[in-house]
């Protein structure tokens, strides 16, 4: 089962040779088109009667084939606290959502992604229970002679980047940095070629705002201003105009800070940001007292933040829109007591980006060619996926294999496709979400679009126990 809204759903293959639809979305745009695959890889797209006369050909007809969502921010948490979340259950909910690879984050799992030794264990852990492609981040947690050999090995056995927190970030074990360490890394990060992803909060400034406590959102807002994330992002561009590291600003929020990513793009500075499908969908007036479900950080903002987010992706100032998934576990959520003080902060939703950031876009009369922007060939450039060649095998791989590209339908490109119908709406029941908990902001929401099928690499990926992952190394 794929998507949410169950009856109604088309009956499509378990693997395809030609797919064909009126509306492909296409690098160029959307088009009638067909796609054929070989051993895993589109090999030509061609106009819809263009197929030999003994292929199997899928017509789907009116509904759309787009490239598989690429999702560069993941929290599997797996090992160490799989009972958040773990990469059998993590990887079902991502093939149910049309997201097709997922690049993992060093945190939460115990041990954290930051030595070769813990990048091991997490491959080891991931093997043979993957349902999509899965690739990982390393992690910076210092700065000294052993952290950046700790890097180089890393890079070296082919994670996507490297990240960094500039304010705590919840767990003991990935200890956040000062600006000097963060510095130190970029400048040795610089010298690899790699990207440094930060979350990017200014300690300074959240030390000077009140803390959250009680079952009032307005608390949990008050304590994450704005000005935490302007300051961070202002550093981050200082940082790569001097280092010349590639920096990456995770999970914005906060919208004033794009007068400062509008400066550094204009100025050529290697500095790019993400977004998420929450907080352009969400405002804080909105969010109930007591429902920390929607507790994240930075948190969701007020409707003008929203709507000048909007502006900002229009304007094309975002490298693409992430989930963040960070679920947790009923009780670290508060879910009982509603507490904004003690909840874990973090949004479960990888099923659900594609459809929430379409029922949002579409009102404000944006395209699937713009959400496929976004959503899948963004993200893929941004961690080196993006261009079509001969990285990787086209088949089944195995541990550790060399990414093929992702994120566009293209020749060379992995068959990741999605048959998505966007005329589809259906109110979010959680039960029928497959990440390991159903909890999500999003419950009990009607958002626009169903995903009927995804392919990965031309064979279903979101069937019941799916296992056609690999391992991707950069």
């Amino acid at each position: 089962m794929s998507g949410m809204p169950g009856p109604g759903r088309a009956v499509l293959p378990e693997t395809v040779e030609v797919v064909r639809s009126s509306r492909v979305v296409l690098p160029g745009g959307e088009r009638p088109a067909a796609v054929h695959v070989t051993d895993g890889r589109i090999t030509a797209v061609t106009a819809p009667a263009d197929v030999p006369a003994d292929a199997a050909v899928t017509d789907v007809g009116d509904l759309v084939l787009m490239p598989g969502v690429v999702d560069t921010h993941v929290h599997v948490n797996e090992p160490g606290r799989t009972e958040w979340e773990g990469f059998a259950t993590a990887t079902r909910a991502a093939a149910a959502g049309g997201v097709t690879t997922i690049i993992d984050m060093p945190l939460n799992a115990i041990p954290p992604t930051t030595s070769l030794e813990a990048l091991t264990v997490k491959r080891a852990a991931a093997a043979g229970q993957i349902a999509v492609d899965v690739g990982f981040w390393g992690g910076i947690i210092g700065a000294d002679a052993r952290r950046l050999h700790d890097l180089a090995e890393l890079h070296d056995a082919g994670v996507f980047g490297f990240k960094a927190f500039l304010a705590p970030s919840g767990v003991e074990e990935f200890p956040h940095v000062s600006m000097d360490v963060l510095a130190a890394a970029s400048r040795h990060t610089a010298r690899m070629g790699a990207l440094t992803v930060v979350h990017a909060e200014s300690p300074a400034v959240l030390a000077s705002a009140p803390a959250a406590a009680g079952r009032a959102f307005s608390s949990w807002l008050r304590s994450r201003p704005p000005a935490a994330e302007k300051a961070a992002v202002a550093s981050l561009a200082a940082l790569a105009a001097s280092t010349e590291a590639r920096l990456h600003v995770l999970h914005l929020a906060a919208a004033e800070a794009l007068d400062d990513v509008l400066a550094a793009l204009e100025a050529g500075l290697p500095l790019t940001v993400e977004t998420c499908p929450h907080y352009l969908t969400f405002v804080a007036e909105e969010v109930p007292d007591g429902a920390t479900i929607f507790k994240c950080a930075p948190p969701i903002r007020e409707r003008p933040n929203l709507d000048r987010l909007w502006d900002g992706l229009a304007a094309g100032l975002f490298a693409g829109v992430v989930t963040d998934h960070s679920p947790a576990t009923p009780a670290l959520k508060s879910v009982e007591t509603g507490d904004f003080g003690t909840a874990w902060g973090g949004i479960a939703s990888i099923q659900l980006g594609l459809p929430a950031v379409w029922t949002q876009a579409r009102r404000r009369g944006h395209s699937l060619v713009d959400v496929a922007r976004w959503m899948c060939s963004g993200p893929a450039d941004l961690v080196g996926l993006g261009t079509p060649g001969p990285g990787g095998d086209g088949g089944d791989g195995g541990d550790g294999a060399l990414a093929g590209s992702k994120g566009r339908i293209a020749v060379g490109a992995d068959a990741d496709l999605v048959v998505f119908d966007p005329e589809a709406s259906f109110v979010v029941d959680p039960q029928l979400l497959r990440h390991r908990h159903p909890l999500t902001p999003y419950a009990g929401r009607t958002l626009e679009g169903a995903v009927l099928a995804t392919y990965l690499r031309g064979h279903r990926a979101d069937g019941d126990r799916p296992v056609r992952g690999r391992l991707l190394a950069r």
